[in-house]
C-alpha cells in the first residue's frame, strides 16, 4: 500500500476546488473516499452533566480524518477505562473537503507511467475537515469530579492533531 503524503502539503486552508457536476464526465472528482470515522458520538448523551470542556483550534487548519480518527480513540479510551458510561463525547467536525494529489513518478522509466502537469487535478487520497480559529473539534460533557479525566482526555487528543488546540470549560 503506498505511503501517506506528509500532511503539511494539505494543511492551509485554500478556496476548495472540487468541481462536481451533474453529468459525470465533467466532474473533476470522480470519487468520494471513505471516511474512516467510526463513531461521532460516545458516551450516555441521555444524562443531564454540568460541565462541558472543548478542544478548540488556535488557527484555521484543515484536519485529515485519519488524525480526527486517532484523536477520538485516544480520548475514548481515556475517558471509558476511568469514567465507564458517566461522560458524552461527541466529534464536532466532518471531514467533507476532498484531498487529492498527482503522483509524479521519478526515475528511469517515469517517462511511459506520469502525464506530468497534463490533466493534473489528482485523484483522491482522502478527505479533511476545514476548521477555523475558534472552532471546536471535539465536545466532552462530565459531572464536576470528572473534569480532571475529561481534561487529560482532550490533552491527549490534542497531542494528534496538526495545529494548536486549547480546552476551554464552561458550566452548563
Amino acid at each position: 500500500m503506498a505511503k501517506l503524503r506528509k500532511f503539511v502539503a494539505y494543511r492551509r486552508l485554500e478556496r476548495p476546488y472540487t468541481r462536481v457536476s451533474k453529468f459525470r464526465k465533467l466532474s473533476f472528482v470522480r470519487t468520494r473516499p471513505n471516511v474512516h470515522i467510526v463513531r461521532f458520538d460516545m458516551g450516555s448523551p441521555s444524562k443531564e452533566f454540568g460541565y462541558q470542556l472543548d478542544l478548540v483550534s488556535k488557527k484555521d487548519i484543515q484536519v485529515r480524518h485519519n488524525a480526527l480518527e486517532s484523536a477520538r480513540q485516544t480520548a475514548n479510551r481515556v475517558l471509558e477505562s476511568n469514567l465507564g458510561k458517566s461522560y458524552y463525547f461527541k466529534i464536532r467536525s466532518y471531514p467533507h473537503h476532498i484531498l487529492r494529489e498527482n503522483p509524479l513518478a521519478a526515475g528511469a522509466g517515469a517517462d511511459r507511467m506520469s502525464t506530468g502537469m497534463k490533466c493534473s487535478f489528482g485523484k483522491a487520497i482522502g478527505t479533511a475537515a476545514r476548521v477555523r480559529e475558534g472552532q471546536s473539534l471535539f465536545s466532552v460533557y462530565v459531572n464536576k469530579q470528572n473534569l480532571d479525566v475529561a481534561k487529560l482526555a482532550l490533552k491527549r487528543a490534542s497531542h494528534k492533531m496538526p495545529g494548536a488546540t486549547s480546552i476551554k470549560v464552561a458550566e452548563l
